[in-house]
């Protein structure tokens, strides 16, 4: 049990029925009446944020939120696949419950799975991976304009915008948080 006069960012409970997280809080002790805790806190399963305020004697039931490196071994219809890396077991994950972000994502990338209770509920990809370009338009010399960007497409099929000078066969870094080309890989 956890008592909202001990939250703390990064918190995780239970709250009727759902698993929330703590964004932000405050102790207050006004004036005149009872004191509070002012919270900012996160559903993990949905995203869905709320503001809200508790009695700092208010208890709940705290929440283990499990999270593991895992290697995203293949997909096969609905279904990807991680194997976990201590056990070598391999966890079936239905696509619904993975973000667009996915899709810079390739075969043997170690990926952040996290669960409550043994279930599934979300996968982060690495904050950035280095991808080869397998199709774009050429880039011609004196094609030096800053800021101008083309569509590319990466080897696992995602497109991104790339300057004029990156050409195909070469690899990039790319920002899986925003799908953003970050530079030219090194090596």
């Amino acid at each position: 049990m956890i008592s909202a006069g001990d939250f703390r960012n990064g918190v995780t409970f239970e709250w009727d029925g759902k698993v929330m997280q703590v964004v932000e809080f405050q102790h207050v002790k006004p004036g005149k009446g009872a004191a509070f805790v002012r919270t900012k806190v996160k559903n993990v399963i949905t995203g869905a944020v709320v503001e809200t305020s508790f009695s700092p004697s208010d208890k709940f039931e705290s929440a283990f939120v499990e999270r593991r490196d895992m290697e995203f071994s293949y997909a096969d219809g609905n279904l990807y696949y991680f194997m976990n890396l201590e056990t070598y077991e391999l966890e079936p994950v239905d696509q619904s419950l993975l973000g667009d972000n996915f899709k810079f994502v390739k075969e043997n990338m170690n990926c952040n799975v996290q669960s409550y209770k043994g279930k599934v509920f979300n996968v982060d990809p690495p904050n950035f991976v280095e991808l080869v370009i397998t199709a774009t338009d050429p880039g011609f010399k004196g094609d030096t304009a800053t800021n101008v960007l083309k569509p590319a497409t990466v080897e696992t099929g995602a497109e991104v915008k790339v300057p004029l000078f990156i050409n195909e066969g070469e690899k990039i870094r790319i920002d899986t948080r925003t799908g953003e080309y970050m530079e030219r890989a090194k090596g």
